[in-house]
Order: structure tokens, then C-alpha cells, then sequence
């Protein structure tokens, strides 16, 4: 009588994690997600740690969730993972201003973004 289970989201080799409102906008941060795309998860982590970019700290973070994900909830290998898929959205827009010449308001946007990263196991060829 219980309730029906839930379908994953994602394959049965694959593990996802998501991180919302992150304050940066879009385009800077998917500059950061197109430096880990397609790399293994080892060599995509010391690209981010060594990044100069701000939002490396955070993009860092949620590929190591990923992983976490992919080694305790879907029992994946750790040392087979590749970034499948890292990819940026939109979220809120903070409006803000200020007064500026002869009567005038410049508009001041603030935005902020999310982040979606996907690793698969893939097994490696001899």
C-alpha cells in the first residue's frame, strides 16, 4: 500500500549533484564547468583547485558531492568517474541602483546561477 519509488533521474552508471544560487553570473561560471568537461574526475578536481577564479572554490565543491554521491549512494567506482556533464543555468536577478547623471538611475543586476555536474563510470580499455 506504500507508495510507488521514484525513478532516477539519471542512468544507472551516472551520479549527479546540483548547487543553486550561486552568486555569479551564468557566463562566468560556465567558463569554470567548460574547463572539467569530459575530463576524469581526479584531473578536473586539480584544475579546480589550482583555478584563479573565484568560483572555482565553489564548482570544486559540488563535483566533490558528485562523487560522494556516486561512491555512497549508487556504489560507483571512484577511480572510473569522467564529468558526463556540467552544465550552468540561470536563477534570481538581484536589482539594485544607484543615482547617476542629471536625474538618471543606472540600474545595477546582481545575478546569480546554478550548477548541475554529472559523472559516469566508464569502464577503461586495456
Amino acid at each position: 500500500m506504500g507508495k510507488e519509488k521514484n525513478p532516477r533521474r539519471v542512468a544507472d552508471n551516472e551520479a549527479m549533484a546540483k548547487l543553486r544560487m550561486l552568486r555569479t553570473s551564468p557566463q562566468k561560471l560556465n567558463l569554470v564547468a567548460e574547463m572539467i568537461r569530459g575530463k576524469k574526475v581526479d584531473k578536473a578536481l586539480a584544475d579546480l583547485t589550482f583555478s584563479k577564479k573565484r568560483i572555482a572554490v565553489d564548482v570544486k565543491k559540488c563535483l566533490q558531492s558528485a562523487i560522494a554521491n556516486a561512491e555512497n549512494n549508487h556504489n560507483l567506482d571512484v577511480d572510473e568517474l569522467v564529468v558526463a556533464e556540467a552544465f550552468v543555468g540561470k536563477n534570481m536577478v538581484l536589482k539594485r541602483g544607484r543615482p547617476r547623471a542629471r536625474g538618471r538611475y543606472g540600474r545595477i543586476m546582481k545575478p546569480f546561477s546554478e550548477l548541475t555536474i554529472k559523472v559516469r563510470q566508464v569502464e577503461e580499455q586495456a
